[in-house]
């Protein structure tokens, strides 16, 4: 395993805008924290973010990890040009010829995403962690320990967006094709969803129920929006005749469905690669 991790590290390590885009990465995820220091005079009211419980445990769990989610196009970009590097730079080729097999190769590329997903994922929980302590009203540990499951998710949420990656960039074999082709299924998601909510089971909730198992969908249900769970915006909904009635909570099976996902695209991706002619 760890002969298959140094084999991928040392062509990342080698590759320039790799690391550029895998520190960019990083430093926008550091950046949560800026939020804190936005602040607005409106009406002579003094406003500042990070006094409105966006950094209180447990909330900062859901908070970071939502905003945290959308740098992962980040290193998608690395993971799918990886894969279009392998076929042209002949790589793959030749690690082939040097003796790994095509199951080895695939778990290479695997165990990197499980690398990558892994790495973000605790550089979250440590950032998330100094926030908290630095801003949060709340410092039990048994407050600081709730809602974690948020964490699990946004792992999950990476392991199976980049598995997807991995699936594309073997299928297509050019990065900026294969970046295409996952905003094209993004799109026929909704159209398939739009159709089956206004046309087939119009008035039902048969299109949601079928919706939340899709790739994309399934990866996006882990981590719901978390801003109308601040107090301000209650406040805000409530005077003006609203509420919400969310369900905030990570199901055990929306994380099991991704992961059934990330199996699928990695079992995928061996086959192409089995069957194809290098």
């Amino acid at each position: 395993m760890l002969r298959l991790l140094n084999i991928e590290f040392q062509k990342l390590r080698h590759n320039k805008a790799s690391k550029v885009i895998i520190i960019t990465y990083f430093v926008l995820i550091t950046f949560i924290a800026l939020i804190a220091s936005i602040e607005f005079n409106f009406a002579g009211i003094h406003f500042r973010i990070a006094d409105q419980g966006i950094f209180n445990f447990p909330y900062i769990w859901h908070f970071n990890s939502y905003i945290a989610a959308w740098a992962k196009l980040f290193l998608a970009i690395i993971i799918v040009s990886m894969m279009a590097n392998e076929y042209s730079h002949r790589t793959l080729k030749q690690n082939l010829i040097d003796g790994l097999s095509k199951k080895e190769f695939i778990a290479s590329k695997f165990l990197t995403v499980v690398a990558f997903s892994l790495i973000s994922t605790l550089f979250l929980l440590l950032v998330s962690l100094i926030l908290g302590l630095t801003f949060s009203d709340y410092s039990e540990f048994s407050i600081i320990i709730t809602d974690l499951e948020y964490v699990i998710a946004y792992f999950t949420k990476l392991l199976g967006f980049f598995s997807f990656c991995i699936f594309l960039g073997i299928l297509v074999k050019r990065s900026a094709f294969a970046l295409g082709f996952l905003f094209i299924w993004w799109v026929l998601e909704n159209i398939t969803y739009a159709v089956l909510k206004f046309k087939i089971f119009k008035g039902t909730k048969v299109a949601d129920t079928i919706v939340q198992f899709f790739p994309l969908e399934s990866m996006s249900n882990l981590i719901g929006e978390p801003f109308s769970r601040l107090n301000f915006i209650k406040s805000a909904a409530s005077q003006l005749g609203e509420s919400f009635q969310k369900d905030y909570t990570v199901h055990w099976y929306e994380i099991l469905t991704v992961l059934i996902w990330t199996a699928i695209f990695i079992f995928l991706s061996y086959k192409i690669l089995k069957k194809r002619d290098l």
